[in-house]
């Protein structure tokens, strides 16, 4: 399964802080079947992330999409937003899953407004902009990943079935 990661901050974008979310989020998939095929640092635009979220879905050469920051409730955060106007679907329960998994660590984690959601057969994943964050938020959801994407691909089998992936 081929994914890419997209960091979405101003900062990051202008080189005025380092990224730290795209090495977390590798380093949780390190002991997973999935193949990294890119990863980009662009600044809270949300018509820019729209555009990004779109041709990489609809190019079909991602499975999974996951995005890195914008998820909150300042001014900028628009990568809720921007994934909201490109999905066709949204698995809110991967969303409540993120939740309370942020909830166990801090109460911050309340006002999350990461969206998951499928367009055509790439599942998108807003993650929060902390390496931290993104490491508690994806590991949170890292066991139903695979199942949901072959299912996007078609594939028949039992829901019931259970892969374990053992995230850092």
């Amino acid at each position: 399964m081929r994914y890419f990661i997209l960091v979405l901050s101003d900062k990051a974008y202008k080189g005025l802080r380092k990224d730290e979310c795209i090495e977390a989020v590798k380093s949780v998939f390190n002991n997973a079947n999935f193949e990294l095929i890119g990863a980009e640092i662009l600044p809270d635009e949300l018509e820019q992330i729209k555009r990004k979220l779109e041709e990489l879905a609809d190019s079909g050469k991602a499975d999974l999409i996951i995005t890195s920051g914008g998820t909150g409730v300042s001014p900028r955060d628009v990568t809720p937003d921007a994934t909201l106007k490109v999905i066709e679907k949204r698995i809110q329960g991967m969303e409540y899953a993120m939740i309370m998994e942020a909830l166990k660590h801090t109460p911050m984690g309340s006002i999350s407004r990461a969206v998951v959601g499928i367009r055509s057969k790439t599942l998108i994943v807003n993650l929060p902009g902390s390496p931290k964050a993104v490491k508690e938020n994806l590991n949170a959801i890292i066991n139903a990943i695979p199942h949901a994407i072959e299912k996007l691909k078609g594939a028949e089998g039992d829901c019931g079935q259970f892969l374990h992936i053992e995230g850092d």
